[in-house]
């Protein structure tokens, strides 16, 4: 590679005063790496959930206006009034996209030369891009024979299914509950718990993703669309003594289900009343927003419960460096099996702000992941 400044694509959002989001491609120029940084050419970037937070902020996405040129689209929608308090801390501010990639290592400073020519997987924002500098201490050399493709997500879904298992063990929870489980996420949860043999309820709302995660091995699998959904989700949680649940949806009555069901499932086992409710402590957290409505708590589960937040860097913050560092060669050594993530299309960085595109993976559908292929044209 020639010592030429290098400039390269990168997508940008940004919410203006006015209560206008804008959405463009931006080039700028890559900064050269210190001695300890890469030079690394994005292949792949996938489109995540909390990415789309970032991308659209609270703009109303059915206002989407779409100009600019096929090689230089820019998207523009309107941010509703009573938002705009929200988007404070970022009005005016053009930000960059994308939480995690992989590509290839085309520049090294003197102490990080090891790494040039290597595929690597990063984290750390802006990777919808087509070059990003980064730490070489940031980067994880994928093995060999594994693609950025193959790599593009393997921190924020394995880190996050990891997660969940460990924060079980760490609360004291011999077995969990996940919703949305037919999703990329989901289903590499439900990998990580059989090999780990820790009990699984997994919660869907359509039959044909019942089908698909018993297929996958999967025991206990609860459709919420089912008129039975309150029998069969309870039957689950006695079965598995399922004591802590991570809710993707975090609208609606979902999470006060799930309490319910674990309060009936822990008064199998009570040896006497109780007009507080059982002892057995009960938690859901909420890890997503897949519907964006209040919360519904109906509170007939006793008294001791919890619901909360949860999220992957605070809790990779509480084990460590070291415990951390474990996590992910565990993820590394298992990218193409336990890890694997699976795409339904692959798009330009132009593509991604194209109106099929941002209806499609807008839309946060189960089964359904984007990868943005930045240096694609």
């Amino acid at each position: 590679m020639s010592n030429e400044p290098l400039n390269g694509l990168q997508l940008r959002t940004l919410v203006k005063k006015s209560g206008e989001l804008e959405l463009s491609l931006v080039s700028v120029p890559v900064p050269e790496p210190a001695p300890d940084e890469v030079v690394v050419r994005i292949e792949a970037s996938p489109i995540n959930p909390s990415d789309l937070g970032l991308l659209f902020g609270a703009a109303d996405m059915a206002t989407a206006k779409f100009s600019g040129t096929a090689a230089n689209p820019v998207v523009t929608a309107t941010v509703p009034e009573k938002l705009m308090r929200a988007m404070a801390a970022r009005v005016d501010d053009s930000m960059p996209v994308g939480n995690e990639g992989a590509g290839v290592v085309i520049k090294a400073g003197t102490s990080a030369a090891a790494l040039m020519g290597k595929t690597v997987a990063l984290i750390g924002g802006a990777m919808y891009a087509q070059y990003r500098t980064m730490k070489a201490a940031q980067c994880l050399v994928l093995p060999a024979g594994t693609s950025a493709r193959e790599g593009a997500s393997c921190f924020v879904n394995p880190l996050t299914s990891l997660g969940m298992v460990g924060t079980m063990h760490r609360e004291g929870h011999k077995a969990l509950v996940h919703t949305a489980a037919a999703s990329n996420l989901g289903q590499m949860l439900n990998r990580v718990c059989i090999e780990d043999k820790v009990p699984l309820v997994n919660i869907v709302r359509k039959q044909e993703q019942v089908e698909l995660l018993r297929s996958q091995g999967a025991i206990h699998i609860c459709n919420s669309s089912s008129p039975a959904f309150m029998e069969e989700l309870t039957q689950a949680l006695i079965a598995t003594g399922a004591t802590i649940a991570f809710d993707a949806i975090g609208g609606g009555k979902l999470a006060s289900q799930i309490l319910t069901g674990m309060e009936i499932a822990a008064n199998t086992t009570m040896k006497e009343y109780s007009r507080y409710g059982s002892t057995t402590h009960k938690q859901v957290y909420l890890y997503g927003m897949l519907d964006r409505g209040p919360t519904e708590l109906a509170r007939n589960y006793g008294m001791a419960w919890s619901v909360g937040g949860w999220l992957l860097t605070p809790f990779l913050q509480k084990i460590g460096l070291a415990e951390g560092q474990k996590l992910r060669e565990r993820v590394a050594a298992n990218l193409k099996t336990t890890f694997a993530s699976h795409y339904t299309k692959e798009i330009s960085l132009a593509e991604a702000l194209q109106r099929s595109s941002i209806e499609s993976y807008g839309k946060i559908s189960t089964g359904e992941k984007y990868l943005v292929t930045p240096n694609k044209h």
